[in-house]
């Protein structure tokens, strides 16, 4: 298959040049290009959700509500009253026929934002540290992202990018993470844009086969934390901007250390190396020929992926779709299961209890405050902004401060933001698989980011 793939000649043609170099270069732009504007990191899809936000205003907040509003109804009405015109098309069944548990978190996600946004009902549902935060620093930019991401992730899956760079990337990734050269795009979109796009990238191509089961989850689980520029708020909330370096040089080291290992433990260890539909993966998939260069065989790759591509319509049509489903799926879950995680945190000693066995871990380690610090281990489960909200306020030690920040991204999954965006994916992992990852996550991350904060401080 390869080689026919090779000696095919009619690949080459200049509207398959054009049709893989222009839209993947705006692809690269969109979500990697790094910009700095106004003495802040950030990029192109960034700055433009940004923009919309601020252009939007006091706005967004009610348009977001009728988002979730609107989806929740309408996903009453295609289960409940089963409608011809839903039930018939494809798009409207992929957004609004859901199982009944699915139904229950749209439904509870809508009340939760009415609640919120009005400041009605239990105070606890609404106030600053639970559903008021959810809707009010999380939503509206993820309201915005989403929109953009959708209608651009095209630019990184249609036309032959991953292609080629997965076959260049594959003698990494394969041999250390037993991953597709693609994979790392997913991580380079995440480190340098926003975990939620990694996500989503991953469940795309779950979707269309480029990843097994076992691979799905890895990536989700593995390679999608936060943005550099959300790490930087993250620090700066514990008052060590001026540590950046070392501090994302930490989160590197101890990522890739936790993504060498929790892929070959449970649950990860028990997925399926098959694709969605259960079928077995092409033993040659990114195998390259030999006598042949990666960067040849790739780009062939790419320029058969650019020859698929008949109409651009069809392309900003399947872009709109992903945007749809984004903002109609994923928000509700977002808003339910964040504000549920944070009420948990809030009212109970649940977190405090949990944490409570890490106060030997950190002394051991050799941390100041290690009962302060203990709270905040697994309450980054709810929201990894916590545990340095928490830290701000009730330790002194920078070393300590330090090592909180960075484990609460290294634990990468949040059910406020990155776990509900999992969930309400296609990726096969569910919230009792995603709490035994964040315990292992933290397990292994915790004393690499420990030995290195002594090493700093």
């Amino acid at each position: 298959m390869s080689d026919i793939l090779v000696a095919n000649s009619t690949v080459n043609n200049k509207r398959n040049v054009l049709m893989f170099a222009i839209p993947s270069l705006l692809g690269l732009f969109f979500f990697l290009a790094p910009l700095n504007v106004a003495d802040s990191f950030t990029f192109p899809l960034a700055l433009m959700a940004k923009g919309v936000k601020s252009v939007l205003g006091d706005a967004i907040l009610p348009t977001v509500t009728a988002v979730i509003c609107f989806s929740a109804f309408a996903t009453l009405v295609a289960n409940v009253l089963k409608p011809n015109f839903i039930v018939q098309s494809t798009l409207l069944s992929r957004l609004f026929v859901l199982s009944p548990s699915w139904v229950v978190v749209r439904v509870l996600g809508a009340l939760f934002t009415l609640a919120a946004l009005h400041q009605v009902g239990p105070e606890l549902i609404w106030n600053g540290n639970t559903g008021g935060l959810v809707l009010h620093d999380l939503l509206p930019s993820l309201f915005v992202t989403f929109f953009f991401a959708g209608l651009l992730l095209p630019l990184l899956l249609n036309f032959g990018l991953l292609e080629l760079l997965g076959t260049l990337l594959s003698k990494v990734m394969r041999p250390v993470f037993r991953l597709p050269g693609r994979a790392a795009i997913d991580c380079i979109s995440s480190w340098l844009g926003d975990g939620t796009v990694g996500v989503l990238l991953t469940s795309k191509q779950y979707e269309q086969k480029k990843y097994t089961t076992r691979e799905a989850a890895v990536v989700a689980t593995m390679f999608s934390p936060v943005g550099i520029s959300f790490s930087l708020v993250v620090l700066t909330q514990v008052g060590l901007e001026n540590y950046f370096v070392p501090f994302y040089a930490t989160i590197c080291l101890s990522g890739v250390v936790a993504a060498m290992i929790i892929q070959f433990l449970p649950p990860l260890s028990y997925k399926k190396d098959t694709y969605i539909d259960g079928t077995e993966p092409n033993s040659n998939d990114e195998l390259i020929p030999e006598g042949q260069s990666a960067v040849k065989f790739g780009y062939q790759l790419a320029l058969e992926r650019a020859s698929k591509v008949k109409s651009l319509s069809s392309v900003a049509k399947e872009g709109l779709h992903s945007a749809l489903d984004m903002m109609f799926g994923v928000l509700p879950v977002v808003m339910a299961v964040g504000t549920v995680g944070l009420i948990i945190a809030e009212a109970t000693p649940i977190f405090t209890w949990l944490g409570a066995p890490f106060v030997p871990v950190l002394e051991m380690l050799n941390l100041p405050e290690a009962t302060a610090a203990a709270e905040t281990v697994l309450v980054g489960f709810t929201d990894m902004y916590v545990p340095s909200i928490i830290a701000a306020s009730s330790i002194d030690s920078d070393l300590t401060k330090f090592v909180i920040a960075a484990l609460s991204i290294t634990q990468l999954i949040f059910m406020s933001e990155t776990g509900s965006v999992i969930l309400s994916s296609k990726i096969p992992v569910n919230v009792f698989e995603l709490m035994a990852i964040f315990v292992l996550r933290t397990l292994i991350t915790l004393p690499i980011i420990a030995l290195c904060g002594h090493l700093i401080f």
